[in-house]
Parts: structure tokens; sequence; C-alpha cells
């Protein structure tokens, strides 16, 4: 991506780079995914398809012949949160989404972020935001940031947006976080903190929010729907599974070490080590 300033969350040691949903109609969800979310198609295959912006692959979308709904209290995904270059692409989003009658599921000012909430076809989640310059967040002595869900005034974000027609997610788009639903959230800790290595930036009732190199959040975990989860069944709809790309391989080394010690089974694939975490959600570690 060139002349494309890489957003603060990308350039930590770790970060989420791409999501895999499972869907039951691969055309409806991906003509979403295209139309409403802004994304293109870089490649087809015969079970599916995957999306990006600028060329960068960011969504993967499969289907099967036996997939079946996932309930919503199943452990998986809450949302996919696509980060924005800055506040004038979420207001030129946004006036997109109106101009299109798009149903918002919410918005929320998080003091390091503005955010805008919604669902696909199938009930996957989606979060559409931009991010504040870290300068401007506050940090607490014990290294934690302030976050918040305060009223975001759509009206005033739709008045700033540009008037030219909407062509779609600007480069340098990207997924700046994966929010989960899981069934506890001390076993969450102790697999993202303890095992992966990130760190805890925010407590919510009943979520955590991890992240590498003082981000806000690159995962976050919380079992408001879905408190004592099992693991997830493979022929799921939803959260196949995800990669987190690490930019400092002494991390990626690090984690890898953990998951030994602790005999959770990796398999070496051509993009990176595979695992699943407590509540079978697949994930990716990269470099």
């Amino acid at each position: 991506m060139p002349d494309v300033v890489q957003p603060f969350a990308l350039t930590r040691p770790a970060h989420v780079r791409a999501a895999h949903l499972i869907v039951s109609d691969l055309t409806v969800v991906s003509d979403f995914y295209r139309k409403i979310i802004g994304l293109q198609v870089i490649e087809k295959t015969p079970s599916g398809e995957v999306l990006g912006v600028g060329g960068q692959p960011l969504l993967t979308l499969t289907t099967g012949t036996s997939v079946s709904r996932a309930p919503r209290n199943a452990a998986g995904l809450f949302h996919t949160a696509f980060l924005v270059p800055d506040r004038q692409e979420l207001a030129h989003w946004l006036a997109h989404a109106a101009h299109n009658n798009v149903q918002l599921d919410g918005a929320s000012d998080h003091l390091v972020s503005e955010a805008i909430y919604l669902s696909d076809p199938e009930g996957n989640g989606i979060e559409v935001y931009r991010d504040r310059k870290p300068e401007e967040w506050t940090y607490h002595p014990d290294g934690t940031v302030a976050m918040a869900t305060e009223r975001l005034n759509l009206q005033e974000l739709y008045n700033g947006a540009p008037k030219q027609s909407w062509d779609g997610m600007a480069d340098g788009t990207a997924i700046g976080h994966i929010h989960l639903q899981v069934g506890d959230i001390p076993e969450a800790d102790a697999f993202y903190r303890d095992v992966l290595g990130l760190k805890i930036m925010a407590r919510y009732p009943g979520a955590s929010f991890f992240a590498t190199g003082d981000y806000h959040h690159h995962i976050a975990a919380n079992i408001w729907n879905s408190r004592g989860a099992k693991a997830r069944e493979g022929n799921m709809t939803g959260l196949s599974d995800y990669t987190v790309r690490f930019n400092d391989k002494a991390a990626l080394e690090s984690a890898l070490a953990a998951l030994d010690a602790q005999e959770i089974a990796t398999t070496k694939t051509a993009e990176g080590f595979s695992l699943r975490d407590p509540w079978g959600i697949g994930l990716t570690l990269a470099a």
C-alpha cells in the first residue's frame, strides 16, 4: 500500500490481520460486505471468497452443505471491527449507510475511538470505527487506557461527510480489532494474557480488552450473551478463525513457547501456526 500510512493498531508488536466467517448464504453476505461495508473481492474459490481493501485480504467468507446457524449465545464472534483511516472516512461511510437505509445497532464514543455498530444479514456483528490519536488517549498509572461508552453524535458526524459519492472503503482500512463471545472471562484472561502474551488494557463488567504495544485493544472477549458457552462445533456459522500477525518475532516465539508449556497443540501451516482457543475458535499466529 504505497503512500498509505499504517494505523497505530497495525504497528504494534502484534495485531489482528484477517478474519474468516462461515456463512449460510454466500451470495447475500458477500453482497452486503461489498455494497454496504465497501470491501472488494480479491479472490474467489469454489467454496467462498476473500474480500479486502486495496489488495489487502481482510475477510474470508466460506460456506458448505452442512452449515448450521449458530445460536446467539454460542462462543464466537461479537464483532469484526473495521478501522478506517480518519474521521472523514467514518463520516463518509455513515453517509453511505444512511443513504442506503442501513439499520445501525448503535454508535458510541469510546474516548479512544468513535464507533458505529451494525450486523450482517446472518447476524455477525460489525464495527466501523476510527481511532483518535494515541496522544489524545488517557493512560492510567498501571498502563491501562481510559475507555468509556458515551453517546456519539451521529448527526454531527454525518454533517462532516464529504459531498462526493462514496466508492468503497479507503485504502489503509484494516481490521483494527476483533471482539469475541466467550464462556468465561478468567479463562479468557488466562489464554490471551498469560499464554499469548497480550496485556489487559481495560475491563468492563463481563469483558476484558487485550492488546500489544499500548493499543486500546486488538482482541476483546465478553460473556454478555455467552456466559458458560462451550466449544464451538465445526459446522457452525459465524467466526471460524482469525489471524494474529506478529511484527515482533520474539513475541511470537514467546507465545509459541507458552503454548507448548501448556500443552496446547499447534499445527504449522503455510500461513503460520494454527490452534484453537478454549472455545474452539480457530487462531493462526503468523509472522
